[in-house]
């Protein structure tokens, strides 16, 4: 069986050669960056993400049949390492070339997709990591056609060593990914375009409107979170909190194919790195065509969300991780633009709401004129004091901006409490309370008015 090469999905780059490469490739120092990648290539050939920079170079140069070779060289490479990722990154390439791309992409879609022979549940034993500690540029004496010349031999090289060995190689299944059949992961891959951006670069903005999502082909991202976001005034003094490290394969910023909600957080990259990216209107064209890939796009962003949410949210937390799964079947997203009702005081709730995203007014009434009696966040409930005391509700509930909720419908309910009854317990908690507050707020927002109208 084939060593496989170090770009494996999930895992974190260091700095190395291959970041020095991609950094002088985005100074525009393309001489120097190509003797990094193709020496690179020369000691470790299995490593796709120094053949695909290795095959822009020579591109970008002329070098247009040494480049189609190692582009389908670092294709196969990345499927090998199980690097869906890199594997399209290498496709976008060819087809910028002409290369009619038809057939890769099947490869592609075949090698990661549900029931595929390459994909095992028992985890392959890790790949020696090769050492650049020792790795030295290709000879500063090489220059212009004598350097393209070498490059080209080292891939050519490469390809012939690939071709004489064994051609598989076993990873393992790929979330959402390896979820869907081959037609609709190919139809879901194609709409993919790669970026390389560099150390520094902020790819997601928090507080922007995003209308993208992101996978990590190769790099390191960081999100970070500033004080006072969610709609609030960014205090600009603060640190922000670093919440997570994206690696090798890692999906973000799909919270924007279901809401038009400002990005909850910021993404930098902390190396160059190499991006795939798709619109949100790519991904709901394919959703039509493809039904299937819509269902399993909007499980994937169900079970992000709870996953986000199980520290903060009472209701997840006396849910057991083993059977969270089923809660996440269970659920629906629901998007509520800024205004917009969830719930509608003096009516029967459609079910219960769990915020993931945006933020909620309370709204009581006065004489007839509106007011906040509090406002919810990210991780609150909504709806269960209607739910669990079976009675109409007693406030509006509004979205105060973009808001997204996990949406438990009340038909549903029993089905979840009785497989899980110490949330019944937890909701009638939250409800005794919640009804307790909302109605000292109107009680006494009552006894103003009659105060007042003594007074007058």
């Amino acid at each position: 069986m084939r060593t496989a090469p170090p770009d494996l999905p999930g895992t974190s780059t260091t700095d190395s050669p291959i970041d020095r490469a991609l950094s002088l490739l985005l100074a525009g120092e393309r001489d120097a960056a190509l003797r990094w990648s193709a020496a690179i290539v020369e000691q470790e050939d299995a490593v796709p993400s120094a053949l695909i920079l290795t095959c822009r170079l020579l591109a970008d140069a002329g070098r247009t049949e040494a480049a189609i070779e190692g582009f389908k060289l670092g294709l196969r490479r990345a499927i090998d390492s199980g690097n869906l990722p890199l594997a399209v990154a290498a496709v976008a390439d060819l087809r910028t070339l002409g290369v009619d791309t038809s057939e890769l992409l099947d490869d592609v879609a075949a090698a990661f997709c549900a029931g595929s022979s390459r994909l095992t549940e028992l985890p392959p034993p890790p790949p020696p990591l090769p050492s650049f500690d020792q790795l030295q540029p290709l000879s500063s004496f090489l220059t212009g056609p004598a350097l393209l010349s070498k490059a080209t031999q080292i891939v050519h090289e490469a390809s012939g060593k690939y071709e004489a060995g064994e051609n598989i190689a076993l990873f393992a299944p790929l979330p959402l990914f390896s979820s869907l059949e081959k037609g609709g992961l190919r139809a879901l891959v194609s709409v993919f375009e790669m970026i390389t951006v560099p150390a520094g670069h902020e790819v997601i903005c928090q507080g922007a409107e995003g209308a993208e999502a992101y996978i990590v082909a190769r790099g390191e991202l960081e999100v970070r979170k500033a004080v006072g976001g969610d709609g609030a005034e960014v205090d600009a003094a603060a640190e922000p909190t670093t919440l997570a490290r994206l690696g090798n394969g890692a999906l973000f910023g799909e919270m924007a194919l279901v809401s038009r909600a400002p990005r909850a957080a910021s993404v930098f990259a902390c190396r160059p790195s190499i991006l795939l990216v798709a619109r949100r209107d790519a991904l709901e064209a394919v959703a039509e065509i493809r039904p299937d890939v819509g269902v399993q796009l909007a499980a994937h962003c169900r079970r992000r969300m709870v996953a986000n949410l199980v520290r903060t949210s009472p209701v997840l937390l006396n849910v057991a991780q083993e059977q969270r799964p089923l809660l996440v079947d269970l659920l629906e997203t629901r998007v509520f633009e800024k205004g917009e009702k969830l719930i509608d005081e003096g009516h029967d709730t459609s079910g219960l709401h769990l915020i993931a995203s945006g933020e909620v007014a309370i709204i009581g009434h006065e004489s007839g004129e509106p007011f906040v009696i509090s406002t919810l966040g990210v991780g609150a409930v909504v709806g269960e004091v209607a739910l669990v005391l079976r009675r109409k509700a007693n406030a509006d509930v509004v979205a105060v901006r973009p808001t997204v909720t996990l949406h438990l419908p009340r038909d549903q309910f029993m089905d979840l409490v009785r497989a899980h009854p110490a949330i019944l317990l937890s909701l009638y908690l939250m409800a005794i309370e919640r009804d307790e507050e909302t109605s000292s707020v109107l009680a006494t927002a009552t006894t103003n008015i009659t105060e007042d109208y003594v007074l007058i």
